[in-house]
């Protein structure tokens, strides 16, 4: 998750660096944190760079918070939103923005880990990893590039959507604590987990992927196996629909 924090006050911008990249570790979502202290510079680095996250504080010298998420809005209509202030004065004005949401200053870490919570219900995939041990090396991969993980002997192998596949010593149950039991990783048969997000189709009791690769489904458990991963697909475009019409 890569975020832009604007803020005129050094403190400010302090503490959010440190509760955003907490709450990343406690959460094993990486962050990429980048500051600044006005809304030009800000602007200026947008037009090269995207966010997925924006913390804009509204009163600064300079440009204010609200002319330059317009400025902002006129290049990315979907990045998140989320504007600092001691007023409430502005809210109107923020909210016309299309902003996530609207934090009075000062803020508690309870009050920025609430708000991070909500916008990892959004950008879910964009943001989790987890670490694996490969070749004795310690790796970070993305959930959302894991295509499938298979049991051999007493190791895994991740295959990731590049292609590569890497061997990691671990079982499947512990791969799957590891990803805090996410929903999208689907047990197809024994020692086989498979990323939803990249089930094509189910046929001749196997489920094929992207790319035309298959794998086995367990037959007792072929008609459940193939709704849950419907139910998978159903839920996450209505969770999109909804994140939508509110924000």
């Amino acid at each position: 998750m890569k975020i832009a924090l604007i803020d005129d006050e050094k403190e400010c911008l302090d503490k959010l660096t440190e509760l955003c990249h907490s709450f990343g570790i406690y959460h094993n979502c990486q962050m990429e944190i980048v500051s600044f202290t006005n809304g030009e510079d800000f602007l200026n680095a947008f037009n090269n760079n995207r966010f997925s996250v924006v913390f804009m504080d509204i009163y600064m010298n300079g440009i204010d918070g609200i002319d330059a998420a317009m400025k902002m809005r006129k290049q990315d209509s979907k990045c998140i939103l989320i504007f600092l202030t001691s007023s409430m004065e502005f809210m109107p004005d923020a909210f016309s923005c299309h902003a996530f949401e609207y934090i009075t200053k000062p803020f508690s870490s309870e009050r920025i880990a609430s708000v991070l919570a909500d916008v990892l219900k959004v950008l879910p995939s964009q943001s989790k990893y987890i670490e694996v041990l490969s070749d004795r090396k310690t790796v970070q991969i993305f959930l959302d590039d894991i295509v499938s993980v298979v049991t051999d002997a007493h190791y895994l192998q991740i295959t990731l959507t590049n292609g590569m596949t890497l061997r990691s010593r671990m079982t499947m149950r512990e791969f799957i604590e590891k990803t805090g039991k996410d929903v999208r990783f689907i047990t197809v048969n024994k020692g086989i987990a498979i990323n939803a997000d990249y089930i094509l189709d189910f046929e001749n009791k196997c489920c094929i992927l992207e790319g035309g690769t298959s794998f086995p489904v367990r037959v007792r458990d072929y008609l459940k196996i193939e709704q849950a991963v419907q139910d998978y697909h159903f839920n996450k475009i209505r969770s999109s629909q909804r994140h939508g019409k509110e924000h």
